[in-house]
């Protein structure tokens, strides 16, 4: 009996630890790689927008198969273990390169095994509140806290001993969560009737509404990815220090932790694209308010708009994605979002904002996040509409 007791508790609090380690990892590494690449490395704009729009098209053509090759060996955590210690492998032979083509080639391998981590977490936690009981979003804002904190610490860390720090911090991290896996629970997983098909992501992509959240998650998170990558630039150009994106990202991704706490109440009462709307509506006044060349303060004051904005959409979005797939594939629905919004729309605002950068300045690049974020908010009403045609129809029904 005592000892069910202990594993119940440490079910408990295992999760959030997890995802407080492995987006520490994350935040010691992606924000400080472009002023790394700018500052220690010396590559001009557009070479710096290729290297970091590597990540999000290798986790386009990645992260499907992560998911196809999970719900076929249903041994996710397996999985997960193997990315973790790959990805920190990867992670820290980064930091003896210094080539623009060994720099290429490493993001590559890097990006390969990275881009599983997050949409297997997000499932396994997914799986476990089904399972549990709980809420999703007050497993996910660990992962807020953790990135905010490793970009303040690391950020400072850097500033005090070198680059190199952002490397080290990464992979040891995440060989710590790899450790971590021995304790996720393991849920059963529906059984495999057989190999998935082209038919069944034909299916998966037959669905409308699923179409259409592709497209706004594209559209969406495409700029707030891109962000992690130039906001460090928009900071260091105003006249910020390393100390100082950290402690930008720390208010940042800080701020998000009470909104994913609150955002299954706030889909219950408003609707998953109602919140979505908001969320876009208040990401592309932040990145159009960055395009005209603000003063420091003003961008440290309202870095605390992303707490609304992406911690209600990073939670609601996933939850959307997954309720709208079959449950025979719901893995391979959330890596397919996440390989979207994370990969193709994330790769796309990287690379043209590099362009961007180098032909006129970081104003032009924050432009494009706005008007890519309004294009988005007509797809989330669309999408809206279809909801209460869904729900009318279902009522007459």
């Amino acid at each position: 009996m005592e000892a069910a007791l202990k594993r119940g508790a440490a079910r408990k609090t295992v999760f959030p630890l997890f995802y407080f380690l492995i987006f520490f990892a994350f935040g010691a590494l992606f924000p400080l790689l472009s002023v790394y690449l700018q500052e220690e490395a010396r590559l001009p704009g557009a070479a710096i927008g290729w290297i970091m729009s590597i990540p999000p098209i290798v986790t386009m053509a990645a992260q499907p198969l992560w998911g196809m090759a999970t719900d076929y060996t249903r041994k996710p955590v397996g999985m997960l273990l193997i990315a973790l210690v790959l990805a920190a492998l990867f992670g820290l032979v980064y930091s003896f390169v210094g080539s623009y083509e060994a720099f290429v080639v490493l993001t590559v391998l890097l990006a390969t095994v990275q881009s599983a981590i997050v949409p297997l977490s997000d499932s396994l936690a997914l799986r476990h509140v089904y399972e549990q009981g709980g809420n999703y979003g007050a497993i996910r804002l660990w992962g807020s806290l953790g990135f905010a904190v490793a970009v303040f610490v690391v950020g400072w860390l850097s500033e005090q001993t070198g680059f190199a720090a952002i490397f080290y911090a990464f992979s040891l991290t995440l060989l710590a969560a790899a450790a971590l896996t021995a304790h996720l629970p393991r849920y059963r997983m529906a059984a495999p009737t057989g190999r998935l098909t082209r038919r069944d992501i034909g299916g998966l992509l037959s669905i409308r509404p699923f179409r259409l959240l592709l497209v706004a998650t594209f559209l969406l998170f495409g700029p707030i990815l891109a962000n992690n990558s130039y906001f460090g630039l928009l900071i260091h150009e105003l006249g910020g220090t390393l100390t100082g994106i950290g402690f930008a990202f720390l208010l940042a991704a800080g701020s998000e932790a009470p909104f994913m706490k609150a955002a299954d109440r706030l889909i219950r009462r408003f609707g998953m694209a109602r919140l979505l709307i908001l969320a876009a509506l208040l990401s592309a006044a932040r990145w159009l308010s960055y395009a005209v060349d603000p003063p420091l303060w003003f961008v440290y004051m309202t870095t605390i708009v992303q707490g609304c904005s992406v911690g209600l959409s990073i939670p609601t979005a996933l939850q959307y994605a997954r309720r709208l797939a079959p449950e025979r594939v719901e893995v391979t629905a959330v890596a397919l979002y996440s390989a979207v919004g994370n990969g193709l729309g994330a790769w796309f605002c990287t690379l043209l904002g590099g362009y961007l950068l180098e032909r006129w300045h970081i104003g032009a690049v924050y432009s494009f996040f706005g008007a890519c974020t309004l294009a988005g908010v007509f797809v989330l009403l669309w999408l809206a509409k279809l909801d209460r045609d869904d729900q009318s129809a279902g009522e007459r029904g």
